[in-house]
């Protein structure tokens, strides 16, 4: 029964810092543009030699 209870204590830690990674990326600014790399990657800017 101990072990159940690591478990969980230790699950709940993970989804903490899960959730605390996703806020810290969303609060930088991560998720502003999602289209623009999408189209950013169909235009060919190099020339042929």
């Amino acid at each position: 029964m101990s072990d159940m209870i690591l478990l969980i204590v230790v699950s709940l830690f993970m989804g903490v810092i899960g959730l605390a990674a996703f806020f810290w990326s969303l609060g930088d600014g991560q998720y502003d543009d999602l289209q623009g790399a999408a189209e950013r990657i169909l235009h060919d800017d190099d020339r042929p030699l």
